[in-house]
């Protein structure tokens, strides 16, 4: 009897670990395909400006407008939603930020049928923007 109460208390203090294991998130793996890709759009005045609202209609709502990942959304997404100004996230290539947008995995969207990659990429441009 003894040995069933060690083995339920082990058992449930597993299922804790578990649990709070799943509260961790998983490092996001970009394939080298796309960590070494360069922004091929021109990150002019009229560039940013098109990042910009293409930000504001699509990742506004989660990220923030400064990309504080304070949206009106953000309450509802499970996952970190990143601080775009910090220097990890500015540190990432271009190719890693298109991933990352464009694909997306978990709560993070895919955007390869509501935007073309050009626009992603543009987005990518005005994501620069919001370092510190």
């Amino acid at each position: 009897m003894k040995t069933f109460k060690i083995l339920m208390i082990i058992g449930v203090l597993s299922l804790g670990f578990l649990s709070f294991t799943k509260l961790v998130q998983e490092e996001w793996k970009v394939p080298a395909k796309y960590e070494k890709m360069t922004n091929p759009e021109e990150a002019s005045k009229a560039n940013l400006g098109i990042g910009k609202s293409l930000y504001s209609k699509h990742c506004k709502s989660c990220h923030g407008s400064a990309g504080l990942g304070d949206g009106t959304k953000a309450d509802e997404v499970d996952g970190d939603l990143g601080d775009f100004s910090s220097e990890e996230f500015q540190s990432q290539s271009d190719g890693a930020l298109f991933y990352k947008s464009y694909i997306g995995r978990d709560d993070m969207p895919n955007f390869e049928k509501k935007m073309t990659e050009e626009d992603m990429w543009l987005t990518v441009h005005y994501m620069r923007t919001m370092a510190e």
